[in-house]
């Protein structure tokens, strides 16, 4: 596998455009459209809130559906969430509108929104925007990086990434983009994901192939602990690469779920180093647990903590809080048998042994936090699983960006 610069346009037949429609941002691009020059299989997963947008239900009925998919619209700044049925028909007229530009049928158009929840879309600008757009369309990595700085809400950097790889003597690319600062919890998380490639594989491998990396890589972040109305990841595949079509799972379809994880776990963190007002990225790692799904809840509960997270923006080794944190987890485990180290590009220093505090450094210790990158990993000795959750530290600008989201 080749890591390459680039998004959704990295991979054959996928073009994108962006435009300024003045939906609720201004003086910025907020509309964006992926499109494939032909149909492409599906797959998706979806918020797991009660609470779900329209583009979401719009969206899980077009993949589970069986149709082909060939564009995706975009919006940012209104999240079509608890629209009632003007909101379902805005999806539809959304559709209709992209099928028209494109000359497609408006039953292989998806559609995705984010930001404020309750408010209605305003369809002359999001229909005017689809227009624009169309004509736009282009397969150059600009056009993918404007259409992931489109996407964006509180998010501070546009996220990115593409591989190429080999399967059955054809080079297959895979590329993706997403937005995400806040509202960010498993399972899933504010987030819009988009990943293309030009591989050729059957509708239920490539579902099934994402419905099970996103439980070790999207699903496994937090930011702030609310799990979002709009949670949508789609997965385009139009098979242009060429390659003899992936209908089993053996060594191709192995090579192309590495190449899934890379890409999706590469946006997932570079979701969580982004959140909002946050200045680090914080990693956990549970390793020695008896299984997957033990060390799993641990990461989890560790990287949702709120006093844990404010420690590390004070680059304070509070190793209490982690100790803490594992406990009310849920997930048995020893406490007097954990050790635990934090880990930077200024180092790694073991802090407590055996559930009892090292003799450290605290002035080390408060070196290696300060770092823009931080991991913690625990050793809980109970067998040989292990799992990594991502989160952030939690600061001053967390609260600000939220109590002024609407305004």
């Amino acid at each position: 596998m080749k890591i390459i610069n680039g998004g959704v346009t990295a991979a054959k037949g996928f073009r994108a455009a962006s435009t300024a429609a003045g939906i609720k941002y201004k003086g910025r691009q907020d509309m964006a459209m992926i499109y494939s020059e032909v149909p492409c299989k599906s797959a998706g997963t979806f918020t797991t809130n009660l609470v779900k947008a329209a583009p979401v239900k719009w969206d899980r009925n077009q993949v589970y559906s069986g149709a082909d998919a060939q564009a995706v619209v975009v919006n940012a700044g209104i999240a079509n969430a608890c629209t009632g049925e003007e909101g379902m028909e805005y999806c539809r007229q959304t559709a209709v509108a992209a099928g028209e530009a494109l000359h497609i049928p408006m039953e292989s158009v998806l559609v995705a929104s984010t930001g404020v929840i309750g408010m209605q879309l305003p369809m002359d600008r999001i229909t005017a925007g689809i227009k624009t757009m169309a004509p736009l369309l282009g397969g150059s990595l600009e056009n993918g990086e404007a259409a992931s700085r489109a996407i964006m809400t509180t998010d501070t950097k546009n996220k990115q990434a593409a591989v190429e790889f080999e399967i059955g003597g054809k080079t297959v690319t895979m590329g993706g983009m997403c937005k995400g600062s806040g509202m960010i919890h498993p399972n899933m998380c504010t987030m819009l994901g988009f990943v293309t490639t030009d591989l050729a594989i059957s509708k239920e491998l490539l579902m099934e192939a994402l419905k099970e990396d996103v439980k070790d890589t999207f699903n496994m972040i937090s930011v702030d602990g609310d799990t979002s109305t709009n949670d949508t990841v789609l997965l385009l595949a139009n098979g242009m690469a060429g390659n003899p079509e992936i209908t089993e799972k053996g060594e191709d379809y192995d090579t192309f779920c590495k190449a899934l994880n890379y890409i999706n776990e590469t946006l997932a963190k570079k979701m969580a180093g982004d959140g909002e007002g946050c200045t680090a990225l914080f990693e956990v790692t549970i390793v020695g647990a008896e299984t997957r799904e033990q060390a799993k809840v641990l990461a989890k509960s560790v990287i949702t903590s709120s006093l844990t997270k404010a420690a590390i923006f004070g680059h304070d080794a509070n190793w209490g809080r982690i100790l803490c944190a594992m406990g009310y987890s849920g997930a048995q485990f020893d406490p007097e048998k954990v050790d635990l180290y934090f880990q930077s590009k200024a180092g790694r220093m073991q802090i407590i042994e055996n559930g009892v505090a090292l003799d450290y450094s605290e002035e080390e210790a408060t070196k290696i936090l300060s770092e823009p990158e931080v991991t913690a990993v625990a050793d809980i000795k109970m067998g040989e699983a292990t799992a990594t959750a991502w989160g952030c530290d939690l600061t001053f600008d967390y609260v600000k960006i939220n109590a002024d989201y609407r305004s």
